[in-house]
């Protein structure tokens, strides 16, 4: 008789270890259950989840495997740009000239220099109002000064980033295209263009490219897209950053009038330099130079003629992290380089900003960053790592707010194919990637009982399509939303 309390205080401290390590372990066995189905059987899943108020750890698999991430990785460049320049941060891109002006004719050059803006002339900034028409304002802006001739160059100053505008490990592949466009100190149009195709009525027949928008002068095109009964753009543009010759390959739907294709400008600083001496010519201004890019040596001898400001950073981050956006990223990456270091390079902003995550906290150890993107197939965290970034930005970043709200939630942005029901109230706010084999998503989920879930799951090499991923992905997260400690 007189064990009986031992016995029931052992008891009693059984059962309240019992329900503590249930407890935590609802949402893991359900994600147990869920890795188990077989379409993942031969994928590498990384997953790490936690309670948004008491960082306690919900699930995790793999949590400390260094994997490819795809687009996810955005939210490092993202977060790192926030908290670095800061959500009001703007980029400049300012017309100059040179020398004087006498008998209205400019002895001397009409010189830009570019900040760094990726939005100039952007399709995600349409109602911006000084991006409508920027050359043509520029021209505008010649004029005034009583200006009817110049006997210099139009020099675009790139002084800003370095010349090397793709980074090293992009694959051949994407860089001709419109989502591995390459980053210059002075972008335009999201560097990219559209090649109007006429296709065949018939499969298998040769295409015939009518223009392309905005007309590239200088661009010379190889084709050997063909019609095809399948109705997708299955088009691929080659061609290095700078080069003037492109090759087409692949095909697209027959019987098309004005198939469009986007692929990468070539030569963006180029491209403006040209469309900028083209409105003069229309306004009845001679330009007896040439065009030329690089570093102007004589800024002390320039006057201000235009300054435009981009909008704010967040917003450009909000359009970075809803669409995807492979080269705001870059230009963010670069730009914390810039603003930081002086030296506007990739290796120079991934360096910026490995250093800064660690300065946090972060372990980055096992953090292997090639770009601002994600683009790289040599890029590769943890899923432990990113969640840590995320609840250091919850709870710490000075610009959370921006930094969450520029997470997409169903069916918006990259996020269309998920069911809005499924996430009612914006209780999913998710950034995806994806590239070939790879999947993931990060951010932020609200249980139905009002709990707050930061998490990642990162899969690579999965053997299924993309939609068979996604929609079992998504089925997790509904899993996610029922949980109730």
């Amino acid at each position: 008789m007189k064990h009986r309390p031992k016995i029931t205080l052992t008891l009693i401290l059984f059962c309240i270890s019992f329900w503590s390590v249930n407890a935590q372990t609802i949402l893991q066995t359900e994600f147990n259950e869920w890795k188990q189905q077989e379409l993942l059987q031969h994928a590498t899943v990384g997953f790490y989840a936690i309670d948004a108020q008491s960082a306690e750890v919900l699930a995790e698999s793999n949590p400390q495997l260094s994997i490819a991430p795809a687009s996810t990785q955005k939210l490092i460049t993202t977060s790192t740009a926030l908290e670095l320049l800061g959500a009001d941060y703007r980029f400049k891109t300012t017309l100059t000239y040179s020398g004087t002006i006498k008998n209205d004719t400019l002895w001397g050059d009409i010189v830009v220099f570019a900040g760094g803006d990726p939005t100039l002339g952007s399709k995600y900034f349409k109602d911006y109002q000084p991006y409508q028409n920027f050359a043509e304002k520029w021209a505008e802006a010649i004029k005034k000064q009583k200006i009817n001739a110049i006997t210099g160059n139009i020099f675009i100053d790139l002084s800003v980033y370095d010349d090397q505008s793709i980074p090293n490990t992009w694959i051949w592949e994407d860089m001709g295209n419109y989502y591995g466009a390459g980053v210059f100190a002075l972008s335009a149009y999201d560097n990219t263009y559209e090649i109007h195709f006429n296709s065949p009525a018939q499969a298998n027949e040769l295409t015939k490219i009518e223009y392309t928008t905005p007309v590239l002068p200088d661009v010379d095109f190889e084709n050997q897209v063909v019609s095809s009964d399948e109705n997708k753009d299955n088009a691929y543009v080659f061609g290095s950053p700078l080069d003037t010759r492109r090759t087409v390959r692949g095909s697209i739907p027959k019987n098309r009038h004005d198939f469009k294709v986007k692929a990468s400008i070539p030569n963006p600083p180029m491209l403006v330099g040209q469309q900028l001496e083209q409105e003069l010519e229309l306004i009845q201004v001679d330009t007896e130079g040439q065009i030329l890019t690089g570093t102007y040596e004589h800024r002390e001898l320039l006057d201000t003629l235009s300054t435009i400001e981009s909008p704010r950073l967040a917003e450009i981050i909000d359009v970075t992290n809803h669409e995807s956006v492979n080269l705001f990223a870059e230009h963010c990456l670069k730009q914390i380089a810039y603003e930081t270091t002086g030296k506007g390079t990739t290796k120079d902003g991934l360096e910026t900003v490995i250093e800064f995550w660690k300065s946090k906290g972060l372990d980055t150890q096992s953090l292997f960053l090639e770009d601002g993107s994600g683009l790289s197939r040599f890029n590769a965290f943890t899923p432990q790592q990113l969640v840590f970034i995320l609840n250091y930005m919850k709870h710490s970043g000075t610009n959370s707010d921006a930094f969450f709200k520029s997470l997409p939630t169903p069916p918006n942005g990259t996020l269309w194919y998920f069911n809005e029901a499924n996430f009612p109230k914006n209780s999913l706010r998710v950034k995806s990637g994806s590239m070939t084999r790879v999947r993931s998503f990060a951010g932020q989920l609200t249980t139905k009982e009002g709990k707050d879930i930061l998490f990642c799951i990162i899969l690579n090499n999965f053997d299924c399509s993309q939609m068979q991923v996604v929609k079992a992905i998504e089925k997790l997260f509904v899993k996610m939303r029922d949980y109730n400690d």
